[in-house]
């Protein structure tokens, strides 16, 4: 809304107190995001007057406004889920939250003192920007771009960016199923009424078949020796976003990252075989193997 009351007139004027404003976010914004130049340098008005009159930009700005118009739903459950963290976490300092669009460069960035949220990238599955994107951005991943995943993935990149960054040292695939766990059960506490498809990003159906084939998956991970495998090339299928895991299941009806499931389950299995565990022990935990053989992860089919 600030960013509406610029105009290729009012520049000069306005531009100065929207920095003061903003900061470190309106620097981030103008040159990472929109890629216009340093607002240190005044010679980036010239670029920013071209984005603010084109045709494209004007168009996903009436988008933006019409999807958002009046009360943010999302302020609600942003809320609770701060005051969750709040509550584990009383010394926490939390972040400020900047609504923006940028021409769907960056969906959730954060810095210094901010996660912003591009609601460019959160128009809906059906919007008629998201076709023409396709080349760099899949169907499988647009079709996340909904409302509803504002809160999610806010807080998971409030977690996997500054609470508890993944460590570089932790390599082979069962550290990294153990970590990717412990986000989505950190997840779990503090978005208690979430539904679990959107924390982890999957489709409600994907999330039935995860569920049903459980045991399948794990039995898998282990005939294959893939627990300790350390070749982030051959591990790395079944930790990033596709729309499905080749080699496992039929008719490409798998659903992707199922070592963070798998993870998951063994942080939640942990946590119910270890009662006097609590969050914040379980979140200072490096010790991954220790969670692995503690938790006793034998799903049945």
């Amino acid at each position: 809304e600030d960013m509406n009351a610029l105009t290729s007139k009012n520049l000069n004027q306005k531009a100065p107190l929207l920095q003061k404003e903003y900061g470190t976010f309106y620097r981030d914004f103008m040159g990472e995001m929109l890629s216009v130049g340093n607002p240190d340098d005044t010679a980036y008005y010239k670029n920013l007057r071209t984005v603010l009159s084109n045709k494209d930009y004007l168009e996903l700005k009436k988008a933006v406004a019409e999807k958002f118009r009046g009360e943010f739903k999302a302020k609600g459950a942003l809320t609770d889920a701060f005051k969750h963290i709040r509550y584990y976490y009383p010394n926490q300092k939390l972040p400020r939250l900047i609504t923006f669009f940028s021409g769907f460069a960056v969906q959730t960035p954060i810095g210094d003192d901010y996660i912003g949220i591009g609601l460019d990238m959160f128009l809906g599955a059906d919007s008629k920007f998201y076709p023409a994107l396709q080349q760099s951005i899949p169907k499988y991943i647009s079709s996340r771009f909904t409302p509803e995943n504002i809160t999610p993935r806010v807080i998971e990149t409030l977690v996997r960016e500054d609470l508890f960054p993944e460590r570089d040292k932790d390599r082979s695939m069962m550290q990294k199923m153990i970590y990717n766990g412990k986000v989505l059960y950190f997840m779990d506490a503090v978005m208690p009424d979430i539904p679990d498809s959107l924390k982890i990003g999957y489709t409600s159906q994907q999330m039935e078949w995860s569920n049903a084939y459980e045991a399948d998956i794990w039995a898998y991970f282990l005939e294959e020796n893939l627990l300790y495998e350390t070749d982030y090339m051959k591990i790395q299928k079944y930790l990033t976003d596709a729309p499905f895991t080749p080699g496992i299941g039929q008719g490409n009806e798998s659903a992707p990252k199922l070592a963070v499931f798998t993870g998951w389950q063994i942080v939640k299995k942990y946590m119910d075989e270890n009662s006097d565990i609590t969050l914040q022990q379980l979140m200072a935990d490096t010790d991954y193997q220790k969670i692995l053989n503690k938790s006793k992860y034998k799903p049945k089919k």
